[in-house]
């Protein structure tokens, strides 16, 4: 036998959240405003603070990809779900609406507005992203992953 000692894993090296959160919202700029701020409020609940890097960004993907559902999703008297997901490291935003046409794409936009560019944003903050089909109804899920770092 040797006197080697084993450092212990420290808790903060390895994130140990685990949750969920799920809830549809109108599909209007203000339910879009709306499942900002929840998100908001629920990552400082999985102990990610306001005023971390990792919150804003969250933050941020969710309110580009509500505001792309209350936009280019919406189907009138149906609302959009958004689904958070934190395991470990990571954090899968999804949001669900109803407009089965139109495949979402992060490209240049064209022209000089300040629209299209919200899934390059997506893009840029994300560990990835994509969309599929709804399995539960018509329409699509625009889904993106976010990398924590060790410590948040």
């Amino acid at each position: 036998m040797t006197n080697e000692t084993v450092e212990p894993i420290r808790a903060t090296e390895i994130p140990a959240r685990v949750g969920r959160f799920a809830m549809r919202f109108s599909s209007t700029p203000r339910g879009a405003r709306l499942a900002r701020r929840l998100t908001a409020n629920r990552l400082e609940t999985w102990d990610i603070p306001y005023d971390s890097t990792a919150h804003d960004d969250i933050t941020l993907i969710v309110a580009e990809l509500a505001a792309n559902a209350v936009r280019h999703g919406r189907v009138p008297g149906r609302d959009f779900r958004l689904t958070l997901t934190a395991v470990g490291p990571s954090v899968r935003v999804e949001v669900t609406d109803t407009r089965s046409e139109g495949e979402p794409a992060a490209h240049a936009p064209s022209g000089g507005g300040d629209s299209g560019r919200g899934l390059l944003l997506v893009a840029a903050l994300s560990a990835r992203w994509g969309w599929q089909p709804r399995g539960d109804g018509p329409g699509k899920t625009v889904w993106a992953e976010y990398q924590l770092p060790c410590r948040v």
